[in-house]
C-alpha cells in the first residue's frame, strides 16, 4: 500500500480531476456554441471522470504496477483531455498533437491495471 501521505495526494489529485470533469462538462452543455467543440469537449470530461474514478480506484492497490498505473493515468488524462481542452477552450490548435500520446498513455495505464490486481490491499 502507497504511504498514508502519498495515498491522499493521489486520492486529492483523483477529486480535483472528477470535480473539474464535471465542471468541462457544464461548460461542453451550457457555454459552447459550437457542437464540434462542445461535443469534443464534452467527450474528454467524460474520459477525464471515468479516468479520475479508477485514478482514486488504485489507491487501494500497492506495488509498483499499480504505482505506475496511476502515474499513466494521470498523464494520459493531463495530455489526453488536456488537448482537447486546449484546442477547443483556449484555442491553441497545436496542442491536439498530444492527444494520441495521451490516448496511448491512458490504454497503457488500463494493461499496468491488469498486473496490479494481486496487490488489492486485504
Amino acid at each position: 500500500m502507497p504511504k498514508p501521505c502519498l495515498s491522499n495526494l493521489w486520492r486529492s489529485a483523483a477529486g480535483l480531476l472528477g470535480m473539474s470533469a464535471v465542471a468541462l462538462g457544464a461548460t461542453a452543455a451550457h457555454a459552447l456554441n459550437d457542437p464540434q467543440a462542445a461535443l469534443a469537449v464534452e467527450r474528454a470530461a467524460n474520459y477525464q471522470l471515468i479516468h479520475a474514478i479508477v485514478l482514486l480506484v488504485t489507491t487501494f492497490m500497492s506495488g509498483r504496477a499499480a504505482t505506475l498505473a496511476r502515474w499513466l493515468f494521470l498523464l494520459g488524462i493531463l495530455l489526453f483531455c488536456g488537448a482537447i481542452y486546449a484546442k477547443y477552450l483556449l484555442h491553441v490548435v497545436s496542442a491536439a498533437k498530444l492527444a494520441p500520446t495521451g490516448g496511448i498513455l491512458l490504454m497503457a495505464g488500463w494493461l499496468t491495471l491488469c498486473f496490479s490486481f494481486p496487490n488489492i490491499k486485504k
